[in-house]
């Protein structure tokens, strides 16, 4: 039998409904017309990539509508950014095992980006109210073994703090901190001009030894465009080489999100392509909006990639043509922390909150969690000057 797609709780209900059936909604829609990732990303997202997504449409008790918020599910492996103290003895309980510290996870947010709260009213006391206590709720009934609200930057913490402050109906919550985004204030005339007042002079000398390197080389022709077209393929190609390398794996793009993305989101999506010799070598896949842009996806050629450094030209073109936009600020995705370390950039802190259906387990789990949470397995996250932003006082 399959679950229910009503919930109700004490204070009002919710329904489940699946994404396609929201385009035409008009709460839906004005959601996160505001965001980088609107009502649009999402519908992409749920429809290309390998999520079970839905949304949450929240109703009071006379059944008007007052938010909504879209969650998926996911299978995850906990260990994945655990540190090695905890990696090592799981290999070996694993052997008898094999799904320890592998949960099915109900995740509320974005499933390709950061969370946020849709809707009218959500972060108000009302809204998350019955949000808490729903998500409980809609995790058992589909078996979920964790409720995580994935990746709310950290303006959210006021209005999220009922999750880890308030008793039942809805769980306790233990806010950690997950792996923050970084960004960097723009506002310099060029590139040069970027090195002279941000870098050191090691990190200055630093780039341009690396950039010698094209001196020599074949040159490189940057081109930006909103559409891949026919080289789809050849650019997903170059994102699967990089995402095979990564330490941390969670979405995998596909070729039907890249073409998506350039059909119903055209004045957002922006691709950059590098060419070597008329061969694609270097891609990344960027959002412009309201003043900045967001560095969301690189793929590189690794049979060039490290001799023509790849990952530092690819940074100074995409600056360079964000400052000729006028631009305001850059906006990169988790990882690789010691390179933008060095480059300038400051910590943009992300939360996670989860729980456990289980009051018992739940309590098991507000000890554990500080102890494996993901930023533990990064110690250059500890250099920059707002590591301090990452847990909140």
């Amino acid at each position: 039998m399959p679950p229910p797609a009503v919930f109700e709780t004490s204070t009002g209900r919710v329904r489940v409904t699946p994404l396609a059936e929201l385009r035409a909604d008009a709460a839906w829609c004005d959601a996160f017309r505001h965001l980088a990732k609107d009502a649009r990303y999402y519908d992409i997202v749920g429809g290309t990539l390998d999520f079970e997504c839905h949304g949450l449409r929240i109703e009071d008790r006379e059944g008007r509508l007052r938010g909504v918020q879209p969650f998926f599910f996911v299978d995850q492996d906990l260990a994945t950014t655990a540190p090695a103290w905890v990696r090592a003895p799981l290999r070996a309980v694993r052997k008898f095992f094999p799904r320890c510290l592998r949960l099915k996870m109900l995740m509320v947010g974005c499933a390709a980006g950061e969370g946020h709260l849709g809707g009218a009213e959500p972060a108000e006391t009302w809204g998350l109210a019955v949000l808490r206590e729903a998500m409980m709720k809609i995790a058992r009934a589909h078996r979920a073994a964790l409720v995580v609200w994935k990746d709310f930057p950290a303006h959210y913490r006021q209005p999220l703090d009922p999750l880890h402050c308030a008793p039942a109906p809805g769980a306790c919550y233990v806010r950690i901190p997950s792996m923050p985004a970084t960004r960097l204030e723009l506002g310099y005339a060029s590139f040069d001009d970027y090195m002279a007042r941000r870098l050191s002079h090691s990190m200055r000398k630093n780039l341009r030894r690396k950039f010698k390197a094209l001196i020599k080389a074949a040159p490189l022709a940057m081109e930006v465009t909103h559409d891949l077209g026919a080289h789809t393929d050849e650019a997903l190609a170059l994102y699967l080489q990089t995402y095979a390398r990564s330490p941390l794996q969670f979405e995998k793009l596909t070729k039907e999100f890249l073409q998506r993305l350039a059909a119903e989101m055209p004045e957002r999506v922006r691709f950059f392509l590098w060419r070597q010799n008329g061969k694609l070598v270097a891609f990344s896949l960027c959002f412009v909006h309201d003043g900045a842009i967001y560095d969301e996806y690189l793929g590189l050629d690794y049979t060039v990639a490290l001799d023509l450094h790849l990952y530092f030209v690819t940074f100074r073109d995409i600056l360079t043509w964000a400052l000729a936009q006028g631009l305001k600020t850059y906006y990169s995705t988790p990882l690789n922390y010691d390179p933008k370390l060095h480059l300038g950039f400051a910590l943009a802190p992300l939360d996670l909150y989860v729980a456990h259906p289980s009051p018992v387990l739940n309590a098991l789990l507000r000890r554990i969690l500080p102890l494996i949470q993901p930023t533990r397995a990064e110690p250059a996250l500890q250099h920059f000057a707002n590591a301090h932003e990452m847990t909140p006082a």
